[in-house]
């Protein structure tokens, strides 16, 4: 599963990348899949909902196996 997942990370970073930042897959746990934002993402005021809109949404689509997306302290 972690390897869809890194798959499926791959077709967001461009447009974290395209604001300046990134996202590192941190863990894969029974369908809870944790991130860290990197660079301008990490600092940025929208960052959960990047994370929950965005990132996390379509990890669901890509991997259904994925419950939630949570961001690593």
């Amino acid at each position: 599963m972690k390897e869809k997942v890194e798959k499926a990370l791959e077709k967001v970073r461009p447009m974290l990348q395209a604001d300046g930042g990134d996202v590192e897959l941190v863990d894969v746990q029974d369908g809870i899949v944790t991130v860290r934002l990197q660079g301008a993402c990490g600092g940025c005021p929208m960052s959960q909902m990047t994370l929950k809109n965005g990132i996390e949404r379509i990890l669901k689509e890509e991997v259904p196996e994925v419950v939630s997306v949570e961001s690593a302290p």
